[in-house]
C-alpha cells in the first residue's frame, strides 16, 4: 500500500504526518505561541512555519522510521486557511514532492479533518460538527461531496472563544480554547447570553460582543469570576452547536454524530453531545488532542484517499486559496 506525507500549516501549528494504509507512522508538530492578550498574526506565523520546517520533517521520517525512497506520495493543505502560513507550508511540500520525484496532492483541510475523524474512530457514515479556530460546519456525506448543512455565519467558534480568552488575558499555552475549557470547570454561575441560531445556521461576533461588555461591568462589580464567564460561554455557544447538529442528524436519518476540528478536543462539548446522541439512541465519535488539532497526519490520510482513488494534482494547480469551500471536494474514494 501506498505510504504518504502530509503537509499541515493553515494557522500557527506546523504538522508533518505519514500514513500508510490506515495506519499514523509519524506525527510530530510545532505550535507559533504567543503572548497572553495577544493574537498570531500571518507574516509572524508564517515565519515560524519557515523555520521549525525542517527540524519537523526531519522528526517526523525519524519517527517513521523511514527513508524518501519510501515515500509514494507528498500532500499539503491547499486551504483553507491564513494566507502566507498556507503558502509557506506549501512551498515546502512543492519542493520535497520534486527533490523525492513524487506526486503532490493539495488537500482540502476541512476533509482531512473529515477522513482523520472517520480513521481514528471507525465512524461510517456520521454527521460532522466541524469545529475549530477558523471553521464552524455541520456536514454530511452525500452523492460524492461533504454536504454543508449549517455554518457559522461571521466568526468562527474556536476565533470566538480565542478572542474571549484575549479579553481575560488567558495564556495562549497549550491554546486559548483549552484554558477557558479549564476554568469554566470552576464556573457556578450561568450568565444570560444571546444565543443565536438561525436556521441551521449560528452566529458568534454578537455574543463576543456582548459578554466582552458584561464582562468588564460584572467583574468590576464582583458580581461574577472570570471562571463565570468562561462557564455561560462555552454552555450558550455549545447548545447552539448540539441543536443544529442535531437537526442535521434528523434530517439525514443519522444515528452517528462525529466531531472534528481543534474545539472538538473540549470534554464539556463532548458531554453535551453525548447526551444528545443517547437520547435519540445514537453513537458520538471524537478524538483526543493528537488528531482533534491541525496536524501532518490528517492531510495525509485525506491526501492517501484521494492518491490511492487515483487523483494526483498537476503541477500548475499546486496553489492554496483562503477559502476553500469543503463542498467544493469530489470524492472519489466513498461510494
Amino acid at each position: 500500500m501506498p505510504t504518504v506525507i502530509g503537509f499541515e500549516g493553515s494557522a500557527n501549528k506546523l504538522g508533518i504526518g505519514i500514513i500508510r494504509d490506515g495506519e499514523v507512522l509519524a506525527n510530530p508538530r510545532h505550535t507559533y505561541i504567543t503572548p497572553p492578550g495577544q493574537g498570531f498574526l500571518p507574516r509572524d506565523t508564517a515565519k515560524h512555519h519557515q523555520e521549525h520546517a525542517l527540524d519537523v520533517l526531519k522528526q517526523c521520517m525519524k519517527e517513521a522510521n523511514l527513508t524518501p525512497q519510501d515515500i509514494d506520495c507528498v500532500c499539503y493543505t491547499k486551504g483553507p486557511g491564513m494566507g502566507a502560513p498556507l503558502v509557506s507550508t506549501a512551498v515546502v511540500a512543492r519542493t520535497i514532492a520534486q527533490l523525492w520525484g513524487v506526486p503532490i496532492i493539495g488537500v482540502n483541510h476541512c476533509i482531512g479533518h473529515i477522513e482523520m475523524g472517520r480513521l481514528i474512530t471507525k465512524a461510517e457514515n456520521p454527521v460532522v460538527l466541524y469545529v475549530s479556530g477558523g471553521n464552524t460546519q455541520v456536514i454530511a456525506y452525500s452523492q460524492r461531496r461533504y454536504r454543508i448543512f449549517g455554518e457559522t455565519i461571521d466568526i468562527a467558534v474556536g476565533n470566538c472563544l480565542d478572542r474571549f480568552a484575549r479579553i481575560l488575558k488567558l495564556s495562549n499555552d497549550p491554546s486559548p480554547g483549552y484554558n477557558i475549557e479549564q476554568a469554566a470547570k470552576k464556573g457556578n454561575i450561568l450568565i444570560d447570553l444571546p444565543y443565536v441560531v438561525k436556521g441551521m445556521d449560528v452566529s458568534f461576533s454578537g455574543i463576543l460582543s456582548y459578554i466582552e461588555d458584561v464582562a468588564h461591568k460584572k467583574l468590576k462589580s464582583g458580581e461574577c469570576t472570570p471562571e463565570d464567564l468562561c462557564f455561560s460561554l462555552q454552555e450558550t455557544i455549545f447548545a447552539m452547536l448540539v441543536e443544529i447538529t442535531e437537526r442535521a442528524m434528523a434530517h439525514c436519518g443519522s444515528q452517528e454524530v462525529l466531531i472534528v476540528g481543534g474545539v472538538g478536543c473540549n470534554v464539556r462539548l463532548q458531554e453535551m453531545m453525548g447526551a444528545m446522541a443517547k437520547e435519540r439512541n445514537a453513537k458520538l465519535f471524537a478524538t483526543d488532542m493528537r488528531f482533534c488539532i491541525d496536524n501532518g497526519a490528517m492531510i495525509a490520510q485525506a491526501g492517501w484517499e484521494m492518491f490511492t482513488s487515483g487523483q494526483t494534482t498537476p503541477w500548475d494547480e499546486t496553489w492554496c486559496t483562503q477559502r476553500y469551500r469543503t463542498d467544493e471536494v469530489e470524492v472519489t474514494w466513498r461510494d
